[in-house]
């Protein structure tokens, strides 16, 4: 069941580090000063999410090791 769980965590960190990129990607295509702003504040909260999936991450794979 935790291989399941943790499957799923890293299909979702994969997603939060292609957005990642993509938004970084967007910044190349001479964007507007709305859209910098736009894209920065999204950038932000994914990074976020993102540190939350690696949080759970390790903590399933430090209880997993015990």
């Amino acid at each position: 069941m935790t291989e399941i769980i943790i499957e799923k965590l890293f299909e979702q960190r994969d997603f939060y580090l292609n957005t990642i990129k993509h938004l970084e990607f967007q910044l190349i295509l001479d964007p507007t000063l709305d859209e910098i702003q736009h894209n920065k504040k999204l950038k932000i909260t994914t990074m976020n999410e993102l540190k939350k999936v690696e949080d759970e991450i390790r903590l399933i794979l430090s209880k997993k090791t015990l």
